[in-house]
């Protein structure tokens, strides 16, 4: 590895010799398409080389120092329809923009999945984008709750602040998460293991549907959330940025500051965020006992972009403190109870108190998550090509903390390290051709360092090898490309008491995974879509050969190493439709899944649960098996905007997804955690300039429609319908400027569950919790009625 990365250096270089001859530039002017007026403000963005630029006050913009090659352009200004455009890059090059007046988005940049930047209309696939602006209006408690409101997405929730992104019925080990330009590994296998990612410090999320093995490898056969940093501040510019939010609900305090610079080429960015949170309410179950959490978070970043290309180096930190509620009640009265040291040194029970329920300090259990990331990303001219280099180092530590007799000793305590790497070569545009070959990865450790285990102390190396290309001719688009895979596993093995925990083994799983997609231009308005994917995932370690007690899901998992490898053959087609007063897609899709792995309740022998016991107590047991699967499903928006009423929209989005095993007939033939139907209707009004004070006024009222979930696997009582619910949301905001336009703060105002329904989303863990002998009910509700109140506060300097 390290001779492969010393001689891309050597090559990058020399290539580099002749692209110092000369300096590279793109400038211009940017108007109004109809009036000619000059745009001050707007930007200019490369995103393959991460740099940008901002027009003065004569609309004249000028992009200094970059490096030679044919690029995706970005040009956008607040209230216009982006453009983007490809543009060769060599010497001084000079690009004139018009933008035409719109509050219609129909343009945006992706990234994912795809050998070089494109546009989203142009992509096979049905991708979703939130920019900075949109996840700003979006009041949630963690960044994968921001992208819930899209067709096709859900998420399996922990209380408000742990969510993992579901896509098209698939999730866990199934969605790779990117951030900052690597795949996020944390120990995402577990039910309340949540994605450690500062929400505040993201810029724009990237949300592909369907099989991505082609570029992430193992584990990517439901899709891919990519996060990304926001872009890097103009020349000369130092930016900044100040936030406050409160939400009455759990009474959520979080606070956030970032600050970023750029002079001559060198860039950089600190940041910091804290949150915390006191247990939430909902209408049947009053404040929820230890559902409470505190975060804190910050960051930093340095870079250099030049003639030669960019380098970055990122550093990240995410420390999460986490009550994990249990549900146990009082059978008498239905209230909650906690457990409590006594001056004996031993545990009793009592009622849980209204000052419990405020506290911000997580009780027992609750875990402790840390982790830290260090990136170095580095894009290199080799002519007009370029190698791509990015390495990066995760250090998870995840600590469980169950006994309040011993309130500081963890029981288990999981270290995961892991080393990743991508090499990736962009060759010159050749006749329309863009293709990147290159070879990605990482290597994983894990180790175990309290007294309990779930699971063996292993290692793991990835290596996949893969090549893509995509091609525009007229109005078509041609994408596709082949991928290599190869995962081994070594697992240690563990001795208890004279008896084997775990057994040592060695697994080794290859793949070879592809996809083909084209997209049509058909006329004006018309955009067809079509793909086809195989994706590859490897059993994780929990999957081979778990052996214990998972406190977070109050089960005993039982692993199975005769487990295959998944492999997904997913077909899907869609056509999207932009026009002057309306815009709509619709998208259909069908996956099979060979050796789908999932896990189900064991029986006993003589009926009822199978029961495993432990120092903690007696648990159902619950084992991985697997069967092929078929997931079908549809994904569909509809915006209508009617010209001259530009301001007013009215959104709708509906979703479904079915998910069935091939080899069952009763309840066992319905896959488990299957998402509900949902259908979304909004109603938005959107008025760019209100005066002289005002700019950028919103406000949206939001129907959530979740229909009931029946298809459920209710075999062994792994699961349970789910009944209907109806959520009205609204959100509303503005930026106050003063004389000269410039802003000088934004607020952000929203509620969710206007009419406080209770509720319980079907892939809500809680559902499966205690049950309260004096209501009736089974488990814990969703969040009841929250307002949210955020301010932002821009800072600008040169």
């Amino acid at each position: 590895m390290i001779r492969a990365v010393f001689f891309i250096l050597l090559l990058a270089l020399f290539g580099n010799a002749q692209a110092d001859n000369y300096d590279n530039s793109l400038s211009g002017k940017i108007t109004d398409e109809k009036t000619g007026t000059p745009l001050a403000g707007a930007t200019v963005f490369i995103p393959d080389l991460k740099a940008g630029t901002v027009a003065d006050a004569n609309g004249h913009y000028v992009l200094k120092g970059v490096a030679a090659g044919t690029f995706l352009v970005e040009v956008r200004y607040t209230g216009y329809t982006s453009r983007l455009e490809k543009v060769r890059i060599s010497g001084a090059t000079q690009k004139d923009w018009t933008l035409s007046a719109s509050v219609v988005e129909a343009n945006e940049v992706v990234v994912t999945g795809v050998s070089q930047a494109t546009e989203v209309r142009k992509a096979p696939t049905n991708i979703s984008v939130l920019n900075y602006r949109q996840l700003q209006q979006t009041s949630t408690d963690n960044v994968i709750g921001k992208i819930t409101q899209l067709p096709g997405v859900n998420a399996v929730t922990t209380g408000p602040n742990v969510m993992k992104p579901v896509i098209r019925g698939l999730g866990y080990n199934r969605v790779v998460v990117v951030d900052d330009g690597i795949r996020q590994e944390g120990q995402q296998w577990g039910d309340e293991h949540g994605i450690e990612v500062d929400d505040y410090s993201v810029g724009k999320i990237e949300v592909m549907r369907g099989p991505s093995s082609l570029m992430y490898g193992s584990d990517a056969i439901g899709g891919v959330v990519n996060m990304m940093a926001p872009d890097p501040v103009p020349e000369g510019h130092i930016n900044g940025n100040v936030e406050a939010n409160y939400q009455t609900n759990n009474g959520l305090v979080a606070y956030h500051g970032d600050v970023a610079g750029n002079s001559n080429g060198f860039n950089w960015r600190i940041y910091g965020t804290g949150k915390m949170a006191h247990d939430y309410q909902n209408k049947y179950d009053g404040y929820v006992f230890n559902s409470k959490f505190k975060e804190e978070d910050f960051g930093a970043s340095i870079g250099l972009n030049k003639d030669w290309g960019y380098s970055r180096i990122s550093y990240s930190s995410y420390d999460l403190h986490l009550g994990l509620p249990e549900g146990e009640r009082d059978s008498a009265t239905g209230q909650f109870i906690k457990e409590v040291a006594l001056d004996d040194g031993t545990a009793d029970d009592e009622l849980a108190t209204h000052h419990d329920f405020m506290s911000y300090e997580p009780y027992i259990s609750r875990q402790r998550v840390q982790h830290q990331k260090i990136t170095w990303d580095s894009k290199i001219a080799v002519g007009e090509g370029n190698i791509g280099i990015t390495l990066g180092y995760q250090g998870n530590r995840r600590r469980e903390y169950e006994d309040v007799l011993a309130p500081d000793e963890p029981g288990l305590f999981m270290k995961l390290h892991t080393f990743d790497y991508n090499l990736r070569y962009a060759l010159p545009d050749m006749n329309g051709w863009q293709t990147t070959a290159g070879a990605n990865g990482m290597q994983q450790q894990n180790e175990n360092a309290g007294s309990e285990v779930l699971i063996p102390a292993y290692h793991l190396f990835d290596v996949g090898v893969f090549a893509i290309t995509q091609k525009n001719v007229n109005r078509w688009t041609f994408s596709g490309g082949l991928r290599f895979d190869n995962r081994s596993i070594h697992s240690e093995e563990l001795m208890e008491d004279d008896k084997v925990r775990f057994t040592a083994f060695d697994k080794s799983f290859s793949s070879i995974s592809g996809s083909a997609g084209l997209s049509y231009a058909a006329g004006e308005h018309w955009i067809i879509k079509a793909n086809a994917a195989r994706g590859f995932r490897a059993p994780s370690v929990p999957e081979l050969s778990s052996n214990g007690v998972h406190d977070g899901t109050i089960r005993y998992e039982i692993g199975n190493l005769d487990l295959k490898p998944e492999n997904s053959t997913e077909f899907d087609a869609g056509v999207e439709f932009n026009s002057m007063h309306v815009s709509g897609s619709l998208y259909g899709y069908y996956n099979t899944i060979d050796h789908y792995i999932y896990s189900r309740k064991l029986e006993a022998v003589a009926g009822g649960d199978s029961i495993r016991s432990s120092e903690d107590g007696d648990f159902a047991a619950y084992q991985f098996e697997q069967h092929d699967a078929h997931l079908y499903g549809i994904e569909a928006a509809l915006d209508i905007h009617p010209h001259p009423l530009d301001w007013l929209h009215f959104k709708n989005t509906f979703s479904f997804v079915r998910g069935i095993s091939s080899q069952a007939t009763d309840s066992t033939r319905n896959l488990p955690m299957m998402p509900a139907m949902k259908w979304l209707t909004e109603l938005g009004f959107n008025f760019p300039r209100t005066g002289k004070t005002l700019r950028n006024v919103y406000l949206t009222l939001r129907l959530n429609n979740t229909f009931a979930q029946h298809d459920i696997f209710s075999a062994y009582g792994t699961e349970t319908p789910t009944p209907a619910y109806t959520l009205l949301d609204m959100e509303l905001g503005t930026d106050v400027v003063n004389k000269k336009g410039n802003t000088l703060f934004s607020l952000y105002l929203s509620a969710d569950n206007l009419t406080d329904v209770a509720y319980q989303d079907h892939l809500s863990r809680f559902k499966y919790l205690d049950y309260n002998y004096v209501t009736g009910r089974q488990g814990i509700y969703n969040m009841g009625r929250n307002f949210s109140f955020k301010v932002a506060v821009p800072l600008r300097f040169k």
